[in-house]
Parts: C-alpha cells; structure tokens; sequence
C-alpha cells in the first residue's frame, strides 16, 4: 500500500524520517530539514509548546498558543475540578445540622460545570486553529480564525470537540439538578442521561488525549509530564464514568452506599481533573514538556 502524498514529498524534501502514532492517526515526526533536526508532536504543536521546543521564537505566535492563554486555560479547569470536588465532599456529609441543603450541593455542581465549558471551549479553539503539519514550520500556511472548524483526521480535534460537547451535557446534567424533577424516571431522563452521555463523551476525549500524547494506544510513561497530564485526566474520566452509571436512580429503594461511592467517585474524578490542570499550567511554561 503506497504512503499518503504528504508523507511520501516528507520523505523526499527532508531526511532522517521517522513517524509514529496510532493507526490511523500519526502524532509523532522526526526528521532533518536542511541540517537542522526537527521534532513535530501533535499536542505540543496544538497548544503551540514545540515553538519554544524548536527554537522558533521567529515565528509570530498566535494568541491562542501563548503561555499566558495556555495557563489560563489550566487555571479554569482548575478551578471548575476544586468546585465538582467541593460539591462531592458536602454531598458525602452525613444528614445532620451540619450538612448543607441539597440546593447548596447542587448549586456548587452547576458553578463547577461553567468554567470546565469555558475551558474546553478554549481548549477546542486552540485545537481548531493549529492548523496542520507544515515540513517547514516557518512556512506553514495561515488560515482564516475557525470557531469550531471540522478535523476529523486530528486526533486533537477530535478529543476537544468530544470534551467540549462533553462539558456541555454537564451544564445541562447540574442545571436540571436545581429544578429538582420528581419521579425516578423523570430524574433519570433530565439528570442520569445528561450525565452519562457527558461522562462517556469525557473518557472518549480522555482517551483519545491520551493516545495522542502517548503515540500508541497504550504505554507506561510517568516521568513525561505531557503523559502525566493525560494520565491524569484520563484517571479522572474513568472515576467520572463510575460515577454516573451508580448515580442512576431505582424505581424503588438502593442501597445506601451506592450514592456515597457515586459522590466519592465524583471526588476522585475531579482530583484527577485538578492534577492534570496544574501539571497543564506547569507545562505552560516548560520547552521541553514532553
């Protein structure tokens, strides 16, 4: 089977070359163009890292690439996992006068889930606008600002945009809390449904985050600090996806410890999601995350 064209004029204007990456996605290049050796990775070069990596300060910087936005972006996510891990210790209160309403609990869930929407939408901004692989990166082609855009062959693209519509049915999962619907089946259709969807959306993009980094599907690499970020927040979708499939409610009576491990699910979920956000904040202003 003949390379795709693109690989295949790779390989005859630059020497050296090595790919890698998953089928059918490739996330790794190294190659020698014109003496110089070049390395070109999928996520450092979306969040725009593999500028500074490659020495090419030359090369304007778009603002959604800058250290300042890419710090930002980890500060938001941060703050909304410090909020979902807030809403999950009161909810694990016992009932008492010292436990919170249950209002309280669900209002701080709906505050959380704003900012992880904002920060995945910035993040999806970034990935619909990196633009793709140039051999030379000082002439890579500009292209006009996409707001969502449509990449389906970025592995980048594709786990943003999943994270992001992710993020959004937990705005509506946490919204409809407040209004507090009576009846299990009510309560499933406008809380458990919003929830699982956003929660199996979240470990695809986790996942897909994952893969990309790792350039395989899988692979033990704990002193990288772009794999730990993955990690991280993989870890955190996986408790995110426990979470949601005991949070299902019965017709009838459950067991009491099935909301209790839901909520401490939920904790889990969102320590792993503040780990990833303030390894991503570090990584922000590292040249070398890799």
């Amino acid at each position: 089977m003949k390379a795709p064209l693109g690989d295949r004029l790779e390989r005859l204007v630059a020497s050296h070359v090595h790919l890698a990456g998953p089928w059918p996605f490739i996330t790794f290049r190294s190659y020698v163009l014109a003496g110089r050796h070049i390395i070109w990775r999928a996520r450092q070069h979306r969040k725009g890292l593999d500028r500074r990596a490659r020495a090419l300060e030359a090369v304007p910087t778009p603002f959604w690439q800058t250290r300042a936005y890419n710090w930002s972006m980890g500060l938001i996510f941060a703050i909304g996992s410090f909020l979902f891990m807030l809403g999950s210790a009161l909810a694990l209160i016992p009932a008492g006068a010292w436990s919170p309403p249950e209002q309280v609990v669900n209002l701080v869930f709906f505050a959380g889930s704003l900012p992880f929407t904002c920060a995945g939408y910035m993040q999806h901004f970034q990935a619909a606008n990196a633009g793709g692989f140039a051999i030379d990166p000082a002439c890579a082609p500009r292209h006009r600002i996409a707001f969502i855009g449509w990449h389906p062959r970025s592995i980048g693209w594709l786990s943003t945009f999943t994270q992001f519509l992710g993020t959004i049915a937990f705005n509506i999962n946490t919204f409809d809390t407040l209004l507090a619907p009576r009846g299990w089946s009510a309560q499933n259709l406008d809380i458990w449904g919003p929830d699982m969807v956003g929660s199996l959306l979240f470990l695809v993009s986790g996942y897909l985050a994952f893969v990309e980094t790792s350039r395989r599907y899988w692979i033990w690499r704990p002193k990288s600090l772009a794999w730990q970020i993955v990690f991280a927040n993989l870890v955190g979708c996986l408790a995110f996806m426990i979470a949601a499939v005991l949070a299902y409610v019965p017709d009838g009576a459950e067991a009491w410890w099935i909301p209790v491990l839901a909520n401490i699910q939920l904790f889990a979920g969102a320590l792993g999601f503040l780990i990833g956000s303030v390894l991503a904040m570090r990584e922000s202003g590292s040249a070398a995350a890799g």
